[in-house]
């Protein structure tokens, strides 16, 4: 099977890790949401053997999770889901927690509110919703590359672009859940983990 590569995923992954084995040293059942190539799965699931992870993403990129799947031989990562967020048609759960990385930037802001009012629904209560990636604080980018890495994005598309916190912010807050950590992370981006 074709395994895609992101370098991104490469930089970003230990000190990721270094977060989520506090955040996550309770959970038992997480969820991954836009798992793209399956790096961040397969790494993250070796370091974290006490936890199930989930793999999720559209169809057209299972190809890449399940080779990166198949070579590690991993018994505590799962085969990905099909899920696209608009569609209602999300895993069962409950799960302890959901991580997503660099999704809410490239999603429509669409997806991205059917995004949290899906996890707040698989999340069991005290449940824990972790994503990674860069944010701008009251209306300002963070970096100049931020606003370069913006510019890039709505070139591709009109539809994508950085995420305002305030704005994701008050979308857990609808959806029930509350900001416990905002992490400052390597190259601008953020961790941040709300709770239900």
């Amino acid at each position: 099977m074709t395994r895609q590569f992101s370098a991104a995923c490469e930089r970003n992954r230990e000190p990721i890790l270094s977060v989520l084995r506090n955040v996550l040293a309770n959970a038992k059942q997480v969820l991954e949401i836009g798992s793209g190539t399956g790096q961040h799965a397969v790494y993250f699931g070796a370091a974290l053997p006490h936890l199930t992870w989930q793999t999720s993403d559209l169809p057209h990129n299972h190809a890449s999770i399940h080779g990166w799947l198949n070579e590690a031989q991993l018994s505590n990562v799962l085969p990905p889901f099909a899920l696209d967020v608009t569609c209602g048609n999300w895993p069962a759960g409950p799960f302890d927690a959901v991580f997503t990385a660099n999704t809410c930037h490239i999603m429509a802001w669409e997806e991205v509110r059917e995004m949290f009012a899906g996890v707040a629904r698989i999340l069991r209560p005290e449940g824990l919703f972790c994503v990674y990636g860069p944010f701008n604080y009251g209306g300002q980018f963070t970096s100049e590359s931020n606003a370069l890495f913006d510019m890039s994005l709505k070139a591709q598309g009109q539809h994508m672009g950085i995420r305002g916190f305030e704005d994701v912010d008050r979308l857990a807050r609808d959806n029930g859940m509350t900001l416990v950590a905002d992490h400052d992370m390597p190259a601008h981006n953020r961790l941040l983990v709300w709770q239900r």
